[in-house]
């Protein structure tokens, strides 16, 4: 870590009920864009965890020499820390966080549900990457950022200014991973997706929806860009979330007394 945490970046947790919530920020971004959903799920007296993932929340030299098996890693030692405290587990997660959200239930099948929210989850094509490690070849390693996709005026996500292109290619080998199994996904599904996205395309969503192998909803976000937990559709996700979390852990339980 070359820097230290931004204010208002950190890791957050809150301890409730019996029954947990992970929540798993985006690339380039951090916990900051899921406070306050975070927040509400706490509010509802689920036990909640939501980690900093390498990289991120610092400085965007941080984020450059980090990989999918550092996020992936990090993800999952969360969810067993949480896992170890709480009798039940849902996940959600926001764009990266979402893929993340994914191949966890990939390689969990107990997780009792997962809720996205704008996931990348279709592979890029080969073309994409290409035009990314050409970039790379000559010398780019860091391009503009894609953080901050908001609708709503005046709100702001606190990411990164920067996109690591090594970083991004490692991203994408870890969709693959993900978009090759979603079949293993038995779990109920919930995917929250904005009509208007400007960092992942709407197919991610309708990929998701049809390839899981349990059941899943999907929840159109009408109002919002890509960072939909800071935008106008907010108050909506935090609704469906926690709904959908007290439906298939049966409410957050009860604190042994």
């Amino acid at each position: 870590m070359t820097a230290p945490i931004i204010p208002g970046c950190e890791p957050w947790s809150s301890v409730g009920g019996p029954h947990g919530v992970l929540v798993l920020h985006g690339f380039t971004g951090n916990p900051q864009s899921m406070r306050p959903l975070a927040e509400a799920v706490a509010a509802a007296g689920f036990t909640v965890e939501m980690p900093l993932l390498p990289g991120h929340g610092t400085s965007v030299e941080d984020l450059v020499p980090t990989r999918w098996e550092d996020w992936s890693g990090a993800a999952e030692a969360a969810y067993r820390a949480l896992v170890g405290r709480c009798d039940k587990v849902v996940v959600t997660g926001l764009s990266m966080g979402g893929t993340l959200t994914c191949w966890l239930a990939e390689h969990h099948p107990e997780i009792a549900g997962i809720a996205v929210v704008n996931p990348l989850i279709d592979p890029p094509t080969a073309e994409f990457r290409d035009g990314v490690r050409g970039l790379l070849d000559a010398g780019t390693e860091v391009i503009d950022g894609i953080g901050s996709d908001i609708a709503m005026e005046g709100a702001s996500e606190a990411a990164y200014q920067g996109t690591p292109l090594a970083a991004v290619l490692s991203l994408f080998e870890g969709v693959d991973e993900v978009f090759a199994k979603l079949g293993d996904i038995k779990c109920p599904t919930l995917v929250l997706s904005s009509r208007e996205d400007h960092v992942v395309a709407i197919e991610s969503g309708d990929v998701l929806e049809r390839s899981v192998g349990g059941p899943s909803e999907r929840v159109f976000l009408e109002r919002s860009y890509h960072v939909a937990t800071l935008d106008w559709d907010a108050p909506l996700i935090e609704e469906r979330v926690v709904g959908f979390a007290g439906e298939v852990l049966g409410g957050p339980g009860h604190a042994a007394s």
